[in-house]
């Protein structure tokens, strides 16, 4: 008996000594199914990694409205921006193959590459691309592929010379989108591999991210995927009911590297498991070194204080900072890496608490915030100890006070317009307007009235209905388009000098960079 026993020890000493699985809540499953059937989202998946295992993977709802095939473990999600940790992880894998460094300047590698600024240009280096500390405003470019842009990544690049800068480089923070299409160019010309190979081949597959894609072809080649949905019908985009959205090309393709990703919640377990393994893959050998993670974990920007309502004031950092794809901050004493994402109709949310060894991935197929930040919000409390502050609840008002002060300002400021002119004859509001960076936009007539086309955007097109004076408000024949004013300034001799742009809404999408749009009428030369 004593021989039996001391055989068995040391599988007894094993157990005893391996680190204890906190588990998801008690009642998890049905809570998230309750909450979804509630706000009426369409789909949702988690994904729950702790100390290396899988301790959730799982779907709700529906891949798509009206058809009943359901969301589960292997159903794949348009991810967004979290997508950029994937570019960061990829630009890790190059360095640590020593063709590149992170303090790198990006023209030793593309020596094409220009900024708007000749000096920033010469400095720049890889880190900063990924760091939102350029100089940029927010958003800045855009429109170049939101939504669905022609341009090709290496053109969209090139066209970055032409945008100017809000602030001084390396002065402060402000999120952007062109600088990771820029890493991604990056990639290729120093692999000699498109960013879509590279990812697809050295990083999903090599990740054992089995189902992932890394483009549009291979994500719609997928049955089990989740399509697209956003509130529509209402005053304000995320005022009304889930509607279905057209999937083709959300964004335009040169954008890939900075959100183009769609994985599943086996997919996202498994990223999980890398992020929080330093590298390591799961099952033996390392996608990136554990210096390569250090560095894509450590804070290089700091982000301003977020002002939040009272309701959302217990997620309040005490600092914010951005690494390379992650942001970093502090909650209840607790370091967080986490990041967002959303594209048209889809949203994601990934937290990691590296010092608890857990990670967190929650996915939508719809726009609803309240549902995707209050689930994430609710199992980071669960897994540090805290009591339940019912986040979806909190969410859901704070959005609810969103929607409805910006249908205020947006019925206030129908309510008042002048409904004075147009100063000309429709005809003469004809013709092309170029601005340097984003290329034409056309304006015809139209039975009666007038009609633009952005003609770097397939599809983004509608009827510009008169709103005062020598402006106008777009109409576009795609719903899910944000619309803008458009003002027409003219010059002493009564013609069109220039053309400016504002987002309707005011509480648009800032991809929506309307307002950087310089027009000019291409026939003028000005």
């Amino acid at each position: 008996m004593t021989q039996r026993l001391l055989r068995g020890l040391p599988a007894l000493l094993l157990v005893l000594a391996g680190p204890a699985l906190a588990e998801p809540p008690k009642g998890l499953v049905e809570r998230v199914e309750a909450l979804r059937a509630q706000v009426g989202a369409p789909g949702i998946a988690v994904a729950i990694v702790e100390k290396g295992q899988t301790t959730l993977a799982q779907g709700w709802g529906m891949r798509k409205l009206g058809d009943p095939a359901k969301v589960d473990a292997d159903t794949i999600f348009q991810t967004g921006s979290t997508g950029k940790a994937f570019t960061a992880a990829a630009l890790a894998i190059l360095v640590d193959q020593g063709q590149l460094g992170w303090d790198d300047r990006v023209i030793d590698h593309m020596p094409w590459f220009r900024m708007y600024d000749p000096w920033v240009t010469r400095e720049i280096t890889v880190r900063d691309l990924l760091v939102h500390r350029s100089g940029l405003g927010l958003g800045a470019g855009d429109l170049l592929f939101v939504p669905r842009g022609s341009l090709s990544r290496k053109e969209t690049v090139k066209r970055l010379a032409y945008i100017k800068p809000t602030t001084s480089f390396r002065s402060g923070y402000a999120y952007d989108n062109i600088l990771y299409m820029v890493a991604g160019q990056l990639i290729e010309e120093v692999s000699g591999r498109s960013w879509e190979d590279f990812m697809t081949q050295e990083v999903l597959k090599r990740g054992g991210m089995a189902s992932a894609t890394a483009t549009y072809e291979a994500r719609w080649a997928t049955p089990d995927r989740a399509f697209p949905h956003a509130r529509i019908g209402g005053a304000v985009r995320g005022d009304g009911a889930n509607s279905l959205l057209d999937e083709r090309e959300e964004l335009g393709r040169a954008a890939m590297p900075a959100g183009g990703l769609a994985l599943s919640a086996n997919d996202l377990a498994q990223w999980l498991k890398i992020q929080l393994g330093r590298g390591a893959l799961p099952g033996g050998g390392r996608l990136f070194s554990e210096a390569q993670a250090a560095e894509m974990w450590k804070p290089a920007t700091i982000e301003p204080a977020k002002a939040y309502p009272p309701s959302l004031a217990p997620l309040a950092s005490h600092v914010t900072t951005y690494a390379l794809g992650w942001e970093v901050s502090d909650y209840h004493g607790a370091r967080i890496l986490s990041h967002g994402g959303g594209v048209f109709g889809s949203i994601t949310h990934i937290i990691l608490l590296p010092d608890q060894d857990v990670g967190i991935a929650v996915v939508v197929n719809s726009e609803d915030v309240a549902l995707l930040r209050g689930v994430a919000h609710m199992l980071v409390d669960h897994y540090l100890g805290l009591p339940d502050q019912d986040w979806p609840a909190r969410f859901g008002q704070f959005m609810e006070q969103r929607i409805a002060g910006g249908k205020a300002a947006l019925a206030g400021a129908r309510a008042a317009p002048a409904r004075v002119g147009p100063s000309l004859p429709l005809d003469r509001y004809v013709g092309t307007y170029r601005d340097p960076w984003y290329g034409d936009v056309v304006v015809t007539r139209e039975g009666k009235g007038l009609r633009i086309n952005f003609t770097t955007t397939p599809r983004m097109a509608g009827r510009l209905d008169h709103w005062q004076y020598d402006s106008f408000v777009t109409r576009f024949d795609d719903k899910g388009i944000e619309p803008a004013y458009v003002t027409f300034a003219l010059d002493a001799d009564g013609k069109v000098a220039r053309v400016s742009m504002k987002a309707e809404s005011p509480i648009a999408d800032f991809s929506y960079d309307y307002q950087d749009l310089d027009l000019r009428p291409v026939e003028t030369g000005k």
